[in-house]
């Protein structure tokens, strides 16, 4: 216990699923959490089930001025910020000649822009206080290639890219940037799996067998927010079960 005491975190996409899990055990280690979602019932009902340690803001991670507004409101409140969870994602499954322009825009919109303002909202204030972790959510479509995931994956490759460069820019100034690459966690995006019915199919590439709880995602972002990987940045994390060790 005690390992976030003191620090502030702003996760977004921290309504429900992994989002959520992260915000409880931050809360849980001592940080005070500032939740974002556009989901507005369930982060709030998050928030207020975490307690006096966590607020909830609506915030659309696509919006510039969303992010301006968020980051001078954690500021004002709190006087620092000092983790960065960029948790949210779609995700929409469909081969290449069934996904529209609108499709693909919409999911690098929310995934890799969205990903791309947090970081530019935030870093300025990390250099000038001279610390600062920044965790990104990829995914192990951002490592291998994925089948009726062409906006899907290439989003997530675009955040595993962009950590990395980010984290050359900010390294000399104290800010660490990682990249967490989930696999089959239980969350609701795995209903879009299960809407195609090829959840069996998927679970066969996961040697261990099973899914992964969102708590075991959630202890990876732990250790990149805490002091314990002053060490690690501009790297890859990857949580898959082993889906990407063959």
């Amino acid at each position: 216990m005690g390992r976030l005491a003191g620090k502030v975190a702003l996760i977004t996409g921290g309504a429900r699923g992994q989002g959520a899990e992260e915000a409880r055990l931050f809360a849980l280690e001592g940080a005070t959490v500032v939740v974002t979602d556009v989901l507005d019932d369930d982060g709030k009902q998050t928030a207020s089930e975490i307690g006096a340690a966590a607020t909830f803001h609506h915030h659309d991670v696509t919006s510039e001025a969303d992010w301006t507004g968020i980051v001078e409101s954690v500021l004002a409140d709190f006087g620092r910020l000092d983790v960065l969870v960029n948790n949210a994602g779609i995700l929409a499954i469909a081969p290449l000649v069934m996904t529209t322009e609108a499709d693909y825009r919409r999911i690098i919109d929310v995934n890799q822009v969205g990903t791309f303002l947090g970081m530019k909202a935030v870093v300025p204030h990390m250099v000038e206080r001279q610390q600062g972790s920044i965790i990104n959510i990829s995914s192990v479509a951002g490592l291998m290639g994925s089948p009726g995931m062409i906006a899907y994956g290439a989003s997530k490759w675009a955040v595993r890219g962009m950590t990395k460069s980010v984290a050359l820019e900010v390294a000399p100034f104290g800010v660490r940037v990682n990249s967490i690459h989930p696999g089959i966690i239980e969350t609701p995006m795995l209903e879009e799996f299960e809407r195609w019915g090829i959840m069996p199919q998927v679970m066969e590439r996961v040697p261990v067998g099973r899914k992964a709880g969102t708590v075991e995602v959630a202890q990876l972002a732990l250790y990149l927010a805490s002091d314990d990987s002053a060490y690690s940045t501009g790297s890859e994390f990857v949580v898959d079960g082993g889906m990407t060790a063959g």
